[in-house]
């Protein structure tokens, strides 16, 4: 038996302290929220998950595919990186979304987890295999390594130009789709569903919800400027064997 216990969560909207139309539980400290306010969402965060705040791990989210490992707390968001590796125990990998698929990798034999952030951009240069591959190099194997898409975007509601679905698709298979409205749409999550197995992931499960569609979570698309959420994941030692 471990001594940890792998452990993810999803926020929504509901909660926190901030103002319209951040409103309420906004943990994006990038968007024009009041500052004390998303310090005050991310300390009521740390505490519901049973950490200190300082072993919560935030990315300066900038659309790349540079993948960070991180082995301890850091003071400030990791600058410029899209995607976040550790084989420590104890520590809380965030990623933040408002549209973009989050990403959480976990192989439990070898003790390696991973937080990305998936967006159009990110998904179409490949973040998601350089975080399979940064893994690997911790000393996790792509075949026990099991995935968990959270809410993002769905392809009934992602409408995107012709062109760029165009582009999406060739880089991300998969991908492409009709939205509700019978336009060219999106469905990142099928496109990197489909790169994960592909790619020899031995499972990915996928949260249905749809960001544009459901007023419970941010979505940048529904309505500018807003929050984010956070999908978050992490061995816990404190809960092994509960």
């Amino acid at each position: 038996m471990s001594d940890f216990t792998v452990r993810r969560a999803v926020t929504t909207r509901a909660g926190g302290v901030s103002a319209a139309p951040y409103d309420s539980f906004n943990l994006g400290d990038h968007v024009g929220d009041d500052p004390d306010a998303v310090a005050a969402n991310r300390a009521r965060l740390a505490r519901d998950l049973g950490v200190a705040p300082d072993r919560v791990v935030w990315m300066e989210q900038l659309h790349t595919r540079t993948v960070t490992v991180v082995d301890g707390p850091v003071a400030e968001p990791i600058p410029a990186t899209d995607g976040v590796v550790t084989n420590q125990h104890d520590l809380v990998l965030a990623v933040l979304t408002a549209d973009c698929v989050p990403v959480l990798l976990s192989d439990e034999e070898a003790g390696v987890i991973a937080a990305v952030h998936a967006g159009r951009v990110g998904a179409r240069i490949g973040i998601v295999p350089e975080a399979l591959r940064v893994m690997v190099e911790l000393g996790a194997r792509t075949e026990r390594i099991g995935a968990f898409l959270g809410p993002a975007a769905s392809g009934d509601r992602y409408e995107v130009p012709d062109h760029m679905q165009a582009d999406v698709e060739k880089h991300l298979p998969g991908s492409a789709c009709r939205t509700a409205k019978g336009t060219a749409g999106l469905d990142l999550r099928a496109g990197l569903r489909r790169q994960l197995l592909d790619a020899g992931v031995s499972a990915v499960a996928v949260d249905p919800r749809c960001t544009i569609g459901d007023p419970s979570l941010y979505s940048h698309r529904r309505g500018a400027p807003t929050g984010r959420l956070a999908s978050v994941i992490w061995m816990d030692s404190a809960g092994a064997g509960r």
